[in-house]
């Protein structure tokens, strides 16, 4: 079996982080399929294990979540009665943490819009900060069991409710390529002392048009959408290690995670490359000589 150089491993995880789908990937590069989707499993896996490790004991102050729509193999309202509520069929959401000095992305959740996805997604980010902080989130109510039971008092937490033309149309917002018309927006405190004027979801919000247009499986009203649930995440792990530890930030002109500490380099693809493991030679079947 024919083994990819690091220079080709590196040329195909490039334009992946750059936002082209699997099958512009491959006429780019002149990989098989195949060969494309296994580099993204084994880069996801290296990436997901990497940033897990690394992001311990962060010294975050603000810190802003929210949570992004897609959907895998198929539109929620195709999916058949046998594999209704099974994730990995239909809706899927991805629930980003975004430190607003340093734009690190802490942890994120691949999972349903539902209060276990919350409290799986809060405890994540909670058993990773090493002080209090001050946490802003839009008005989803899964958000305040989950905050409550992570964190307790530590904590000042205050939600930004935003209010639409039509409010029942403002729940489909999210699925819609375009929302209702916005008319205002309420700063709610819940826990602590969150001061008001930090009480904002727009780094975390624009965070999310950064995910359309760096993952091609997120861009809106295309069949470039997700097949399968496993890609999804691996897609997801990768573009977050390109995002915190390659990508200079306009306005930091470091990347995130240089701005938090966690690195004191640049990256470049070829680090990524150097994260996945080797394989080990199969060995070739066949009958022992006696």
């Amino acid at each position: 079996m024919n083994k990819l150089s690091n220079e080709k491993r590196a040329q195909i995880l490039a334009v992946l982080c750059e936002g082209m789908g699997i099958n512009a990937a491959t006429r780019i590069t002149g990989a098989s399929k195949n060969t494309v989707l296994k580099l993204l499993a084994d880069a996801g896996e290296a990436c997901a294990k990497y940033q897990d490790e690394a992001m311990r004991n962060l010294k975050c102050k603000r810190v802003e979540c929210d949570e992004i729509w897609s959907f895998v193999g198929m539109k929620q309202k195709n999916v058949p009665e046998e594999l209704a509520g099974i994730l990995g069929y239909g809706d899927v959401y991805t629930w980003t943490a975004i430190d607003a000095d340093t734009k690190l992305i802490p942890c994120w959740h691949v999972g349903t819009r539902d209060a276990d996805s919350a409290y799986a997604f809060i405890n994540d980010l909670a058993s990773r900060l090493a002080n209090r902080v001050q946490l802003t989130t839009d008005g989803h109510k899964a958000y305040i069991d989950a905050v409550e039971g992570a964190f307790g008092n530590d904590i000042d937490f205050a939600m930004l409710v935003k209010h639409y033309s039509n409010p029942s149309e403002a729940k489909q917002a999210q699925k819609r390529y375009s929302p209702s018309q916005f008319i205002s927006a309420d700063k709610r405190r819940i826990t602590g002392d969150p001061d008001v004027k930090n009480v904002s979801t727009s780094y975390v919000e624009r965070q999310n048009l950064t995910m359309r247009m760096h993952m091609r499986r997120f861009t809106r009203l295309t069949n470039s959408f997700s097949k399968k649930l496993e890609n999804h995440m691996h897609a997801i792990s990768l573009y977050f290690m390109f995002y915190n530890f390659c990508k200079i930030h306009k306005t930091l002109r470091v990347t995130p995670a240089m701005a938090a500490g966690i690195s004191t380099t640049l990256w470049d693809i070829s680090d990524i490359v150097a994260l996945i493991p080797e394989e080990t030679p199969k060995k070739r079947g066949g009958y022992k000589k006696k």
